[in-house]
């Protein structure tokens, strides 16, 4: 079956003659193919070039003369009425349907799309539910020769014709076979002659494995082709599919046997137009069926004319020095050498990617399989996106944001990157806003991420990264209108009124501020209202009053008014504390964990609120200045801390909250403490109230570190608490010391070893309050001025000068050593 022989190319020969027809069947994404498909089209010069592809799509390949249009790209075909139902046929550098476009429009030859049209495969979607996702029409090419067979396939094709030539690799075998060979220089039609043999003889065996919708679509196929036929006379057309179709174009079928297959089939109206594409998007299956492992590997082979191993290594070299990793030309030489002895050995006309892998392994890498990963991400697979031009067909969503992405100079990258933004800008608060508004259309090309340089308000910070399938987000969110503003705004409303519950409403009003959404507010403001008017369950309302507090600082940086969201939110604050309380009563294991976290937030957001406000301002619904809220959340948590029927883990918290806000001594913390650990608490209520307590992190057990009074409670009670007892409460108190830094685990079991005797040795206290001096030790504090004194710039000079400016001198070390203590 080698492809080449004479015999093969006499009947290839004779196909290719007037009136006949050239099938070529390919490998979708295969540079082998590629290569081929233009050879034989520069041989046989045909009068038009029929395609495997959506025929709605012929008016789109005039496009793909624009040097503005860059592979890779994909024809996206949607549902008009149902625009999230759409499907995609990519085409890279090295596809052969984009080949043989391209010959097409070089040569001034109609190239057409023949496949079945998309109407009708969007709609057989719809009705089947066989593809939730938009993986693209019905797969019918098998992997390797075409695509990849159909799921339900008794028979991998490319399996079987490696198998009977002796190869347990079918990928590798085609590699050899087709990919890295060249395109038969003696007879350019022989390689597609053998291929239409082997699955002439694979379908003649296995039958007609495709099922009906292969059938369906064949049928149609046949039927354009008999029209070229028609109206090309005696001019020779090309087909360019998927191999496993072409017995089934060259079978002599009945006209009305096709017509009657295409009977009745569904349908539904739809847009196509061209959409860039990625390489690492070509992985995965795509409106072909096919998905390729290595896209960078094969456009590596496809655009080098010659010495593509050296060329690739001496590629692999580059990306590794960039990493700082050290490679000189003679690493690179000897990689060959190792490449191209493997490729002889295991008896391959060219080092593929396993051979090219195994030699940057041993000699780039020194036998590192870590710098593989990059490697594999970086070049063979790859971050290539291609590019449309402006005249392509789009719906005026993306028209808008084009010109959005243009104006403000966010061009999308399929490389995933980070961009940081800074509010007080406007630029960069004009980018903010269009991530925020595209995420609330579902279009989420951006996330937001942790901002390494600063945690104000006035920092923004991004991970952009654009996915193809946003263009299908883009086209969904047409219907919301015709501008992102727009959209957005008719989306927000919507949402909010569809909310099912609190928390979503006011996570929509803080989404609606960060995207600049004032049209939006006041729906969104009214549902807000209304809601928590009606909504009694304390839960959801302390979930709801963090998002809603922190809109409110909004206001500052972007220009927003938040008047309105202040007294919604006073009145929040007011409905939690009335209702915490005995909502906190009677609780199991969990959801007095979930009260415990409740507390947190509602906590947390009184201190914004009164920062977002201000203690005096009047909120306009409430004339209470927000001081009195904070009064009224420190009653509730004192309420907390002293009532018995409270979960012990939330009067825990309760507690911890008042001695970090100043509002109980160290005294009145450890009475509590002791209460809460005496002997007639039950063991698991006593760990659930320290895990409360001081169940924070660091902060908790730093306490515990200078507090000896508080450890010396904790030590006692679990060195009282019974064997049988103590199994139960120690995951609680695992969980709850596990979380402290390494550092302070560190330090409380040497306070704990040393014994209540020696504790305040090890903390440097002689007297006073547990962990604490009465007064300050200005020995320690002194040592430290020298330091300081240099930190701040105060020159040997100044340090040794004892003449002059005695009293400012003095004053200066008072005040460092007040400072530093």
């Amino acid at each position: 079956m080698e492809p080449g022989s004479r015999a093969a190319g006499e009947r290839a020969g004779e196909r290719s003659g007037p009136g006949e027809v050239l099938l070529l069947g390919v490998r979708h994404h295969g540079p082998g193919s590629a290569r081929a498909v233009r050879r034989a089209l520069d041989a046989a010069r045909p009068r038009t070039v029929l395609i495997e592809g959506p025929p709605e799509a012929d008016e789109l390949i005039p496009l793909a003369a624009d040097e503005n249009l860059r592979p890779p790209v994909a024809l996206l075909a949607h549902a008009v009425d149902e625009p999230g139902r759409s499907a995609f046929w990519p085409m890279a550098a090295f596809s052969p349907e984009w080949v043989a476009i391209r010959w097409a429009l070089e040569h001034g030859v109609p190239a057409r799309f023949i496949d079945l049209p998309a109407a009708h495969t969007l709609a057989w979607q719809r009705e089947t539910d066989e593809h939730p996702e938009p993986p693209g029409p019905p797969p019918g090419d098998g992997p390797g020769v075409g695509a990849g067979l159909r799921d339900d396939l008794r028979v991998d094709p490319l399996a079987t014709l490696a198998e009977a030539a002796g190869h347990d690799d079918p990928e590798r075998w085609w590699e050899d076979v087709v990919e890295h060979r060249g395109p038969g220089r003696r007879d350019p039609f022989a390689p597609f002659t053998a291929i239409e043999e082997a699955m002439t003889a694979l379908r003649e065996t296995y039958g007609a494995e495709g099922g009906e919708r292969d059938a369906v679509r064949e049928a149609y196929m046949r039927l354009q082709l008999r029209a070229a036929q028609r109206e090309f006379g005696d001019g020779a057309v090309a087909v360019v599919c998927g191999a496993w179709h072409v017995p089934a174009l060259r079978r002599r079928t009945a006209l009305s046997a096709d017509r009657a297959l295409l009977k009745g089939l569904p349908r539904t109206r739809t847009d196509l137009t061209w959409v860039p594409w990625t390489h690492r998007r070509l992985v995965r299956a795509g409106g072909y069926g096919a998905g390729i492992d290595s896209p960078g590997w094969y456009a590596h082979l496809f655009a080098s004319p010659d010495r593509p191993v050296e060329r690739w290594l001496t590629r692999v070299a580059g990306l590794l020095r960039e990493e700082d990793r050290v490679v000189s030309p003679a690493h690179v030489i000897e990689a060959v050498r190792l490449a191209e002895t493997l490729a002889a050995l295991r008896g391959r006309p060219l080092p593929g990617l396993s051979e090219t892998t195994d030699a940057v392994r041993a000699v780039l890498c020194e036998g590192s399989d870590v710098p593989l990963a990059l490697i594999r991400d970086r070049l063979v697979v790859g971050d290539d996106m291609g590019e449309v031009p402006a005249t392509a067909p789009a719906v005026p969503l993306q028209r808008d944001l084009d010109r959005l992405q243009r104006r403000l100079r966010l061009r999308p990258e399929a490389a995933e990157r980070e961009l940081e933004l800074d509010l007080r800008k406007e630029t960069d608060s004009e980018r903010s806003r269009l991530l925020h508004r595209l995420r609330l259309l579902g279009v989420r090309w951006g996330e937001p991420a942790v901002s390494r340089g600063s945690t104000g308000t006035f920092r923004e910070t991004w991970r952009l990264r654009w996915e193809p399938e946003l263009s299908v987000r883009v086209a969904e969110a047409g219907v919301w209108g015709t501008t992102v503003p727009a959209a957005a705004t008719a989306r927000a409303e919507a949402d909010a009124v569809a909310a099912r519950g609190l928390a979503e409403v006011t996570g929509l009003a803080e989404r609606c501020l960060l995207a600049g959404l004032p049209d939006a507010l006041p729906t969104v403001m009214q549902v807000l209202a209304d809601r928590a008017a009606l909504d009694t369950d304390v839960g959801h309302l302390a979930q709801a009053l963090p998002a809603l507090v922190r809109s409110l600082r909004y206001g500052d940086v972007r220009g927003t008014d938040t008047g309105a969201l202040a007294g919604v939110a006073a009145g929040l604050a007011e409905r939690i504390f009335v209702g915490l309380p005995p909502a906190c009563a009677a609780l199991d294991a969990d959801a007095a964990d979930e009260m415990r976290r409740h507390v947190d937030a509602v906590h947390g957001a009184v201190g914004l609120l009164e920062e977002a406000v201000g203690p005096e301002r009047g909120t306009g619904l409430h004339t209470r200045p927000h001081a009195r809220l904070r009064d009224g959340w420190r009653a509730v948590l004192r309420v907390l801390s002293g009532r018995d029927s409270v979960a012990a883990v939330v009067r825990g918290r309760a507690a911890r909250l008042l001695l970090d806000g100043g509002e109980v001594e160290r005294d009145e913390a450890a009475l509590l403490m002791g209460l809460a650990l005496s002997r007639g608490t039950p063991p698991a209520e006593a760990a659930a109230w320290i895990e409360g307590f001081v169940g924070d992190g660091a902060d908790g057990g730093l306490l515990l570190v200078h507090d000896e009074r508080l450890l010396g409670l904790v030590d006692g009670w679990l060195t009282g608490v019974s064997a049988e007892a103590f199994t139960d409460v120690l995951p609680l108190l695992r969980r709850t010391f596990s979380a402290y830094e390494t550092g302070v685990r560190r330090s409380l079991g040497e306070l704990v070893r040393r014994g209540p005797g020696e504790r305040s040795s090890v903390l440097g206290a002689d007297s006073g309050t547990a962990g604490f001096a009465d007064d300050l030790d200005a020995g320690r504090a002194d040592a430290v001025l020298p330091v300081v004194r240099l930190l701040l710039g105060l020159d040997g000079e100044q340090l040794n000068d004892t003449d002059t400016d005695t009293d400012t001198d003095t004053d200066t070390d008072d005040q460092l050593t007040t400072a530093t203590t």
